[in-house]
């Protein structure tokens, strides 16, 4: 798996439309992967539960099991991946501009980035909310005690807005401290720079359990915006976007077919389900559509998993994980009074 870092000019951000509008090649962006023999994945710095180094050296996280999963419907290998660790400056651009074949990186799905960037959202793979963390001496107990606050956010971002946003609706006079790293940005909080930090909740999370004392702080309970993270791809390659849309429905729909990647080869030998055997590719011929090979879902469950197994060992009670529970909340399947969804695979 290679890393690289990228970075673009404020000049590139500038010209972002224009670069996702002369993009456009005569090949499709399958078939540019398949000669070039691996998948291009942009995720953000590195950010706990969604996109870190192992001890090895190599890319884990929620987000990061996206481009693995694109990697293994394609070649059957997850590890057939660039990872590129962009800016929340240039993420859009780089993709627009072709650098980037997908983005996966916690990014919030709005309208705007939907129709004016030259980039497509997909489904969402988790659902967050915008909060913030202050320290507990502070004696503050919900974000609309605030007030004249100076707050630390990451610029470039729909958090910055959203700060904006609330503090101009309750009228609270909040001042923003911007940073484009989030480290710098806590670093900052930590040495008593602002008053409160905020992010998306799951990110609070990740990174109060790195502060020197967790316990000296809080995340406040109030959720200030709906924050639907997808991964997105270059507005206008259909097949392309089917490729990775699917890719996250499959592994939402193993889950909900009780299949795992320990029991995988089980359920293609033995299974007698018509839904499981269309999704392992054993009837049916659901894969012409996207120009894939039969097992390309078994192959996404076998190598990386379903959806509850990554958000688990992520975002759940896994060793690494951030420990944010999942029951009752968004990220629940439907069938448990949560969002995620797939349809039907046939």
């Amino acid at each position: 798996m290679k890393f690289t870092t990228l970075l673009t000019s404020a000049a590139a951000i500038a010209a972002l439309v224009l670069a996702g509008a002369t993009s456009a090649s005569a090949e499709s962006t399958l078939e540019i992967v398949k000669k070039r023999g691996h998948v291009r994945c942009q995720v953000g710095p590195a950010s706990p539960g969604f996109y870190f180094l192992d001890s090895k050296g190599d890319w884990q996280g929620l987000d990061v099991t996206v481009c693995q999963a694109v990697a293994a419907a394609i070649f059957g290998d997850p590890t057939k991946l660039e990872i590129q660790s962009v800016s929340s400056q240039a993420r859009f651009t780089s993709l627009a501009n072709g650098d980037s074949d997908l983005l996966s990186r916690t990014a919030t799905w709005t309208m705007s980035r939907d129709t004016q960037l030259g980039i497509d959202f997909l489904t969402p793979n988790f659902y967050d909310g915008q909060g913030f963390t202050v320290r507990k001496e502070s004696g503050i107990t919900s974000a609309l005690e605030l007030k004249g606050a100076k707050v630390c956010v990451t610029s470039g971002t729909t958090t910055e807005s959203n700060l904006a946003d609330f503090s101009r609706t309750h009228d609270l006079n909040i001042s923003a401290v911007t940073f484009e790293d989030f480290n710098v940005r806590d670093e900052t909080y930590l040495q008593g720079g602002c008053d409160a930090v905020t992010a998306d909740k799951s990110a609070l999370a990740g990174n109060l359990a790195a502060f020197p004392v967790p316990g000296d702080h809080l995340i406040l309970p109030d959720t200030l915006s709906k924050e639907p993270l997808a991964p997105a791809v270059r507005h206008g390659d259909n097949q392309w976007a089917d490729i990775v849309r699917w890719s996250e429905f499959a592994m939402v729909n193993a889950e909900e077919l009780g299949i795992t990647s320990a029991n995988v080869d089980d359920m293609r030998a033995n299974s007698k389900n018509p839904s499981i055997r269309r999704v392992l590719g054993v009837e049916g011929n659901i894969h012409e559509g996207i120009g894939l090979d039969k097992d390309w879902a078994y192959n996404i469950i076998k190598l990386v998993g379903n959806y509850g197994e990554v958000y688990e060992k992520y975002i759940g009670d896994g060793e690494n994980a951030i420990g944010i529970p999942r029951a009752g909340s968004a990220n629940a399947l439907w069938t448990k009074g949560g969002l995620m969804y797939s349809p039907p695979m046939r």
